[in-house]
């Protein structure tokens, strides 16, 4: 895969995967128990495990070269 390619797939996964945290913080997902600790346990690590490979990703790759 190329590296645009991947970039822009993480991207749209970082941004797509953030809405559930929008509507945890404005929205009535709070309320709701289970998708509370969907978005608390899955959705914020994967948006912050994303968003970190988009910001240092490249520094990961080297060591594994």
């Amino acid at each position: 895969m190329k590296a645009s390619t991947e970039r822009s797939l993480i991207r749209w996964f970082h941004i797509l995967a953030s809405i559930p945290i929008v509507g945890y913080i404005y929205g009535p997902v709070a309320s709701i128990p289970q998708a509370a600790f969907t978005v608390r346990a899955i959705i914020l690590p994967a948006v912050i495990l994303s968003g970190f490979w988009l910001w240092k990703g490249y520094v990961i790759k080297r060591w594994f070269h």
